[in-house]
């Protein structure tokens, strides 16, 4: 059990906040970190010191928001990470075979931040710093409040019905009807009529699987930053409203986060302790954000998004002299140049206005998509440039690879093959099979 008093006071011990607190379970689910898929207790932690387990309580998020208002009951709290921003609407919970509401609502958060954050959060301490009360952060994109009823100005797009969404579920999400310029796509508001999406309410998923897979597929549709809109889910007497996401970050913008002077080390507080999940990273590099799979099992596009967004080849190269001349251990190897997907690296829509406008769950199922760069000599050339740093004995890839996009460029998996694999190859035993693969909505590997 986790002590109320003694986790209390210690969100106490720096003092009162200056502007808010925020709030995070970590870069791990605390549900999928601590059981099994067979509800047992897992008997390690990657992320404890020593591997030890039962550091951290069940539904981190909730616990630690709501010991953080025990102590300062008037100061802000925004909450964010994985854990927050899938649980933004109501949601199926493994581990109670129940749909939960909104996590805004457990949580009592005032402020929700899904996806990456930097933007959100740079803008949310602007607001504050400037005297703005968190109650008027209503209109950030990649964040989400509860509000009691539909602002004045903003038209309804009415997805609840449920006989029309039993006979044909395609009708409510109506397409068709989208208008690109609903929204200003930088943040700001538009001269146009602004539309928000409703969703079947949460008293409404919780008894009914096929609104359930309504309100999730109105969900996945409304997650492109470019024609996205704002998505309303009534809870009882108020409504979680989450605005679109945040626009992606540009590769100078991205660079900068990952330049930032990070040690690279543990915090210093574990002292000689080991951290399994450092260890397995600590010599690798991150060179993309987001995913175009739209794969059925995966939550990486609901959280970062399907744009890929890039880092420069230079960046990549300073941060790999950066681990060989700083980084405590290193003897040559970098453990993986990857992301989300490891080869997705540059890859793009060719039509930028029929992108602002796409509303495809995948760009590469059930066929790659026409418009879909799949060009992979930018990132050959990358894998090239970085095994010749003096310095480095090898460069690994350990990133998942999406082989429909790899086999088109043989060049590609001879370079991958020849140089960066450390052992054999692998495939996950799913892709070989028909039936699963068109579930999860992925090419089947005989195609």
């Amino acid at each position: 059990r986790w002590p109320r008093s003694t986790k209390t006071a210690s969100c106490m011990v720096l003092g009162r906040p200056n502007l808010m607190f925020g709030v995070t379970a970590g870069n791990m689910d605390s549900m999928v970190n601590r059981y099994t898929a067979n509800l047992r207790i897992r008997s390690d932690d990657a992320y404890t010191a020593d591997g030890l387990p039962g550091k951290r309580p069940d539904r981190s998020v909730i616990v630690y928001a709501q010991r953080c208002s025990e102590a300062f009951s008037d100061v802000p709290i925004v909450i964010g990470g994985i854990e927050s921003g899938l649980r933004r609407f109501a949601h199926y919970d493994y581990w109670s075979d129940k749909v939960r509401r909104s996590i805004l609502f457990d949580s009592k958060a005032d402020l929700l931040v899904y996806g990456n954050g930097e933007r959100q959060m740079v803008e949310i301490s602007r607001q504050l710093a400037n005297g703005a009360s968190i109650n008027e952060i209503t209109d950030l994109y990649g964040t989400g409040i509860i509000s009691k009823k539909t602002p004045a100005g903003w038209l309804e797009l009415d997805c609840t019905d449920t006989e029309k969404a039993k006979t044909n579920i395609e009708e409510c999400i109506n397409v068709n009807s989208i208008d690109s310029t609903n929204s200003g796509f930088d943040g700001s508001s538009s001269d146009h009529i602004q539309t928000v999406v409703r969703v079947p309410s949460y008293e409404q998923v919780s008894n009914d699987p096929v609104l359930f897979a309504l309100a999730a597929r109105l969900q996945r549709i409304e997650g492109s930053s470019v024609t996205s809109r704002p998505i309303v889910q009534s809870h009882g007497q108020r409504d979680v409203w989450i605005n679109p996401p945040a626009i992606p970050l540009t590769t100078k913008e991205l660079d900068m986060v990952y330049e930032l002077p990070f040690t690279r080390k543990p915090h210093p507080c574990y002292g000689k302790k080991k951290l399994p999940a450092y260890e397995m990273i600590r010599f690798s590099i991150t060179i993309t954000r987001g995913c175009f799979g739209g794969c059925s099992f995966c939550s990486i596009t609901s959280h970062e998004g399907k744009i890929i967004q890039n880092r420069s080849e230079d960046s990549i190269v300073r941060e790999i002299k950066t681990i060989r001349d700083t980084v405590p251990g290193f003897t040559g190897t970098i453990s993986d140049l990857g992301g989300p997907t490891a080869n997705m690296y540059r890859m793009n829509c060719k039509n930028s206005s029929k992108q602002s406008v796409c509303r495809k769950l995948s760009c590469i199922y059930p066929d790659i998509c026409t418009n879909l760069n799949t060009d992979h000599y930018p990132l050959i050339r990358l894998y090239r440039n970085c095994r010749s740093i003096p310095g480095i004995k090898k460069v690994l890839i350990g990133s998942g690879i999406r082989y429909d996009l790899a086999v088109q460029s043989p060049d590609y998996v001879k370079e991958l093959a020849y140089h960066h694999v450390g052992g054999y190859l692998k495939i996950a035993p799913e892709h070989t099979e028909k039936n699963p693969l068109c579930k999860m909505l992925k090419p089947d590997i005989t195609s």
